[in-house]
């Protein structure tokens, strides 16, 4: 008999998916979700059609120099120079730019005295060197290096940990799960599935599961597209080089690993908490400031929380810049984190826990769509 019921009770679940794909993937409360997991990738597009200009504003300025320059000629070039050695160096630079400066006289009768300033601008193709001359001698000596790997993975880091995981997961599934009864509420028709000879566990189990391939779908397909648009700028050697040598294609894999269980763990929050409460703003904040304090509270609390083990599964530590505040500076570290494994079976165990108050609810769920 049990055997039998298991496979009623799944067929059940994957009709009650079959229905609800279409109403959470094409659902009109739910069209803003598509866009706030397109920012990302729009952020990316526009960070590499930048850095692709910049990238050909150097190749021309190269290509102007009097002789080809790599980035060791470019750091040869010391404070105090004059003009002429910075030339005998790198050659006449392509781009520079004059101007005089009347300076006032250290008696009040003597002439004010004009300095000569210079700006030099040199180019190896990927870094470029701004050398600004007073009274022609070298005064100040700026490098700007092109693309860098290593922090070109901290920024993608930084976007995925604060902006796409905080922000766009986080409000892409408050949108989806929530309104899994929410919006049946609201549009009057959760007694058809109240009605139908399905168990409520069951009925809410497929709700979950429909939600579950919605967000993972939006939002794994958003985090593919981000690296691919982040890779975009590099030429062929680089992409390379970071795919296959500083564990680019590794590191891929975990973002969307960690999206994944992203869309788990605060699904599950969201869909008890849209059978619990009428207003979703009300959940929706506490949950968002409890995930926001998270590296301030107790480290036994900080574990009934989502955020903290998804930080600890990212690849990439993002470093704290000198002379930051103590408060920001927490808020940045990966504090107390703990293993991959562990981590993974948080996610599942406080996800399994609101899953299960959510059967709890469901059972003593009434409907009065007069008082909604």
């Amino acid at each position: 008999m049990k055997p039998m019921m298991k496979r009623i009770w799944w067929e059940q679940i994957k009709a009650v998916v079959r229905l609800e794909m279409k109403k959470t993937f094409f659902a009109k409360r739910g069209l803003w979700i598509y866009v706030v997991a397109a920012l990302p990738v729009m952020l990316f597009i526009a960070f590499a059609m930048a850095t692709s200009h910049q990238q050909a504003g150097r190749a021309s300025i190269a290509r102007q120099s009097e002789r080809p320059l790599n980035h060791q000629d470019l750091l040869a070039v010391k404070p105090g120079m004059t003009n002429q050695e910075v030339i005998s160096v790198l050659g006449k630079p392509p781009v520079s730019f004059q101007w005089t400066e009347n300076r006032p006289a250290e008696t009040e009768k003597a002439p004010s005295i004009e300095v000569l300033h210079e700006d030099y601008h040199y180019s190896d193709g990927q870094n470029d060197l701004f050398v600004d001359l007073v009274g022609g001698k070298v005064e100040q000596i700026n490098i700007q290096q092109g693309n860098n790997l290593g922090q070109d993975s901290v920024m993608f880091a930084g976007v995925f940990q604060f902006f796409f995981l905080r922000l766009a997961v986080f409000f892409g599934c408050l949108g989806i799960f929530m309104n899994l009864f929410r919006g049946e509420i609201l549009d009057r028709s959760l007694h058809f599935y109240f009605l139908a000879p399905i168990r409520r566990e069951v009925l809410m189990a497929g709700k979950f599961l429909a939600g579950l391939l919605a967000t993972c779908t939006i939002f794994v397909t958003s985090e593919i597209l981000q690296t691919v648009a982040f890779l975009w700028h590099f030429s062929p050697s680089g992409r390379d080089l970071y795919l296959y040598h500083n564990h680019g294609l590794e590191h891929a894999a975990i973002y969307v690993g960690v999206t994944l269980l992203a869309c788990v763990g605060y699904g599950a929050f969201f869909l008890v908490a849209g059978m619990l409460f009428r207003n979703p703003i009300i959940p929706a904040a506490a949950i968002l400031i409890w995930e926001g304090i998270n590296p301030f509270l107790p480290t036994v609390l900080k574990q009934f929380s989502v955020i903290y083990y998804l930080k600890s599964l990212c690849p990439v530590a993002i470093p704290t810049p000198p002379g930051m505040p103590p408060l920001m500076a927490l808020l940045i570290s990966t504090s107390d984190p703990v293993a991959a494994p562990i981590a993974v079976l948080g996610i599942l165990v406080v996800a399994l826990a609101a899953l299960y108050v959510s059967s709890l609810q469901v059972r003593r769920m009434e409907i009065n769509y007069t008082t909604e």
